[in-house]
């Protein structure tokens, strides 16, 4: 299983960026894509997870209301568009997956892409 992330940058606060997760691999109607981000001297904690199918989502206290996750079956694709973003989003964010068709757990992510650098000025 390969994962792509992609789309990170330096926005200013209130500002929006949209991340990218491509997968590869196999078949992923059986799992549950996820973002977690980690900041500079933080650990590294959840941010919002989705099924396949779209029909289930989870998201982390500090960003419901302005981050939505989505999926796009036919290209492989999960995306965070994360909307009026605060200095403190400021992190390194990863997309993982693992296998499931419920997005609330938030453990047990077996395969992780590489980081992408989101940074917000104040």
């Amino acid at each position: 299983v390969q994962l792509q992330a992609s789309g990170g940058g330096l926005v200013q606060a209130g500002g929006s960026l949209r991340l990218s997760c491509t997968a590869s691999g196999r078949t992923f109607s059986s799992y549950v894509m996820g973002w977690f981000r980690q900041a500079p001297g933080k650990e590294r904690e959840f941010v919002a997870a989705v099924n396949w199918s779209g029909g289930s989502t989870s998201y982390a206290d500090s960003v419901k209301g302005r981050f939505t996750i989505s999926s796009d079956n036919a290209k492989n694709t999960v995306y965070l568009q994360m909307n009026n973003l605060k200095p403190e989003d400021t992190a390194v964010f990863y997309c993982a997956a693992r296998y499931g068709t419920s997005a609330l757990p938030t453990q047990g992510y077996q395969h992780w892409g590489q980081g992408t650098q989101v940074t917000v000025s104040s």
